[in-house]
């Protein structure tokens, strides 16, 4: 197994709240998987996850090496925890399409943040060792 690539991202949950109280249906929307933003929901203030998430997909853009930009949609990447509660990645559409034409196969993703801030590390890997 090799990593192919790496992403990290920060986000200050501020800019995210300003997004939310002028465009929050439409941010959500545009941002979250439905799954997401369920998991949205369960939170008395949302603010830190949904900026976590930004960083995440963010994060992955730069792993993948494009950046947000033409076909890519943020919900072709999808983050849902597992039975544990670790984020994992499943990509769709042109984020899947790239990462698969990369060689990506895997990928890992740590998210974290704070009432302030969100960070996000994304890494793409190989099965095959190359």
């Amino acid at each position: 197994m090799s990593i192919l690539g790496h992403g990290i991202d920060l986000v200050e949950c501020n800019r995210i709240a300003k997004v939310l109280e002028n465009h929050r249906r439409r941010f959500l929307d545009r941002v979250l998987t439905p799954a997401e933003q369920q998991i949205a929901k369960r939170y008395r203030n949302p603010v830190p996850f949904l900026a976590g998430r930004w960083a995440a997909k963010e994060a992955i853009l730069k792993m993948i090496g494009t950046g947000w930009r033409g076909k890519i949609a943020w919900t072709d990447m999808e983050i849902l925890p597992n039975e544990l509660g670790r984020p994992c990645v499943t990509l769709s559409g042109e984020s899947a399409r790239i990462a698969a034409e990369k060689g990506i196969t895997r990928m890992l993703i740590s998210i974290t943040h704070t009432e302030h801030q969100a960070a996000a590390s994304a890494i793409g890997l190989s099965a095959n060792g190359d």
